[in-house]
């Protein structure tokens, strides 16, 4: 097992806990999620995420799997290139609330609902904090995966320096939860972005997401870092199924 973080005892009492507290949160939170989000991207989320997916290789006509798509926000930059999207998230808020014309399945990333093979691509934007087993869930990426087919995952990832980590921090941690608390009027919004904050401070660093890829079966593993903190993942899938020990 591979937990991108420690557990958080501040949100919930121990890791068999993590899973309901996360999709209520989420859940909770999703009347004002795509606000949010385009408060903190300062509108620039849409043009960034279709340049990594470019970055990424994905192409007119490929079917893509959006893991963790929330509201969709990821999907959108996705709809822009190819139409054949599925999104799939555990929480049904999050689901609901995003009305953005695509399919949309209530599945976890650890526990995927599809035949082998059945996608060109998978994108997980800004999600991978929020599994519970990292090498679960590539394992199962790469399975849905057809051979060739490639995965991208964004993340964010904390800085090396105590400044930086400080800077990031006082930001993501600070500014941002109390500009949603005065906005949106929600304790729980603003828990959120503290709970942001928080995960990915303490999430592994790139060599064990690369590491974990590698051997869940991905080939061409790679972490391309926009301004520093923001992660693009690729990896491509083999052939040859991966057994979880």
């Amino acid at each position: 097992m591979i937990a991108p973080h420690r557990p958080l005892e501040r949100y919930y009492s121990d890791a068999a806990h993590r899973e309901e507290f996360v999709r209520r949160i989420f859940d909770e939170t999703a009347p004002w999620y795509d606000n949010i989000d385009a408060l903190t991207s300062f509108g620039s989320g849409d043009r960034y995420r279709r340049r990594a997916l470019e970055r990424a290789g994905l192409t007119k006509g490929m079917r893509v799997l959006d893991l963790a798509t929330g509201t969709g926000v990821v999907a959108r930059a996705i709809r822009a290139i190819t139409t054949d999207v599925l999104g799939a998230d555990p929480s049904i808020g999050m689901l609901r609330a995003g009305n953005h014309g695509m399919p949309k399945i209530g599945a976890a990333a650890e526990r995927l609902p599809f035949a082998d093979a059945s996608f060109d691509m998978i994108t997980i934007g800004f999600a991978l904090r929020h599994f519970a087993d990292l090498a679960l869930v590539f394992n199962e990426c790469r399975r849905v995966l057809r051979p060739g087919g490639r995965i991208l995952i964004l993340e964010i990832t904390s800085p090396e320096s105590r400044i930086g980590r400080a800077f990031l921090g006082a930001y993501m941690g600070g500014v941002v939860p109390l500009g949603v608390l005065a906005w949106t009027r929600s304790r729980r919004a603003a828990q959120l972005m503290r709970y942001y904050w928080e995960t990915t401070r303490d999430c592994v660093r790139p060599e064990v997401i690369l590491d974990a890829l590698r051997t869940a079966g991905f080939a061409d593993v790679k972490r391309h870092a926009e301004l520093g903190i923001f992660s693009e993942y690729t990896a491509v899938g083999k052939s040859t199924p991966v057994s979880l020990p």
